[in-house]
């Protein structure tokens, strides 16, 4: 269809027009204004501020119908802000059957049987770093933490090595920054080194076979689709995929979650009294803080959705965000509210058949991030006072200083009369650093 023919049924059909662009980076929650003020537009809005065009469906009941619908929505396109293949995506791109086989391969390796499987390693990890982080009293919550911890779960999950980490995040950061179209020739090159940290990872097990129940790649080097062996390059195209999935919105969902819980310590010392509230909690905010605002479609034919005129070819954005913030589904939804019923009938994992592969993982790794956080560092603020920004095209808060207090505790210890020529009975005052929240009394 022509640009000018686009622009006639646009116009026939009598939707609002959004100009806005929501690739550049913004102050920090400004998107979800701008989201939540298209919705109040209408349920159906005309974008023109790409190269190709888009309609917006804003409401929870569309979006929902839409994410149903792979017949006529395909995934072909998976981002309506940038519907160009600019890298492949697996099993992203694909739409059923295809897409079904090749989730019967993967969905097993992320079930929740499989996630608690890998407790004790990601708790183990968890606590190491934040016990690094609490005697320095503060950090940037985004690179310090929110992003390690993940790159170095998501090595454990595909049984790789986690001393790898830190290699891995400099070219990951890399391929993130490229989603927001800045610093494109680094994330091509860091791409390469992904894909062939992946490609020398599978010849590695294709010289010494490894035990399919417990590692990933041996898992699907044994796998098939339609009765044959999954090519190599998709095989590193998977785990590629799994890394841009995992890594960045657990990084991202991170962020906002700590920005609230600074500036809501009524809400944050409830959760640090109460455990057993944190998957509740983490849920919620999952719901009101949606990182991928957007899932973007590919018109398969010809339709009239609700009384606007779609043509094959069009593309669509989903608004996962907006249904999310939809009064019409959750009363007050622009409050935290740790008692919401339905709660998880959110769509920030999506729905359907293309419903978010890591889902389990990913509330499961956040809620012993946060609860194991705060049985250590309870109590913090943040650290600047200047505007904090969130990238775009998928949210990320850029950065998030944080600090906390941290005091000499004095620990009692016998004296060795060797040494010290103490009277018996008497200690000797030894000092260490401690966060002055975490501080316990002690017996001498």
């Amino acid at each position: 269809m022509s640009e000018v023919t686009k622009a006639a049924v646009m116009k026939a059909s009598g939707c609002p027009v959004s100009h806005t662009d929501y690739t550049v980076p913004r102050p920090l929650f400004e998107t979800y204004e701008l989201l939540n003020a298209e919705r109040e537009q209408g349920p159906f809005l005309w974008n023109d501020s790409r190269r190709r065009p888009f309609w917006m469906i804003t409401e929870y009941e569309h979006v929902l119908e839409a994410l149903q619908m792979p017949d006529v929505f395909s995934n072909e396109v998976i981002s309506a802000l940038s519907p160009e293949h600019t890298f492949d995506l697996l099993p992203q791109f694909l739409d059923p059957p295809e897409h079904t086989a090749m989730r019967r391969v993967l969905n097993r390796w992320f079930a929740p049987a499989a996630v608690r499987r890998l407790e004790p390693l990601v708790l183990s990890r968890c606590i190491e770093l934040i016990e690094e982080l609490r005697p320095v009293g503060g950090c940037d919550l985004v690179s310090d933490f929110a992003i390690r911890f993940p790159t170095d779960l998501f090595l454990a999950t595909l049984n790789l090595p986690m001393s790898d980490g830190d290699v891995f995040l400099g070219h990951v950061e890399n391929v993130f920054k490229s989603f927001a179209g800045r610093e494109l020739e680094a994330a091509a090159r860091s791409t390469d080194w992904i894909r062939d940290y992946f490609d020398r990872a599978i010849t590695a097990r294709e010289r010494e076979p490894r035990d399919t129940e417990m590692d990933f790649i041996s898992r699907l080097l044994v796998s098939e689709l339609g009765g044959a062996p999954i090519p190599r390059e998709d095989i590193i195209t998977i785990c590629y995929t799994a890394m841009l999935a995992g890594l960045d919105t657990t990084r991202s969902a991170l962020g906002y979650i700590f920005h609230h819980l600074a500036r809501d310590p009524d809400l944050r010392h409830r959760l640090t009294g109460e455990p057993s509230l944190w998957p509740k909690a983490v849920e919620e905010f999952v719901r009101l803080y949606p990182l991928v605002y957007m899932d973007g479609r590919l018109v398969t034919r010809d339709l009239d959705f609700h009384g606007v005129p779609m043509r094959k070819g069009d593309i669509v954005w989903l608004g996962l965000g907006t249904a999310n913030h939809d009064p019409k589904k959750f009363a007050g939804p622009r409050t935290f509210d740790i008692d919401r019923e339905h709660v998880n009938h959110h769509l920030s994992f999506g729905a359907g058949p293309h419903r978010c592969l890591g889902m389990h993982l990913a509330r499961h790794e956040l809620v012993i991030a946060v609860s194991e956080w705060h049985k250590r560092i309870p109590d913090y603020e943040i650290a600047t006072t200047e505007q904090l920004y969130e990238r775009g095209a998928q949210l990320s808060i850029n950065r998030l200083p944080l600090r906390w207090e941290v005091l000499w505790e004095v620990l009692w210890v016998p004296c060795c009369p060797s040494t010290n020529p103490a009277a018996p009975g008497t200690g000797a005052a030894t000092r260490r650093r401690r966060s002055c929240s975490a501080m316990t009394t002690r017996d001498s």
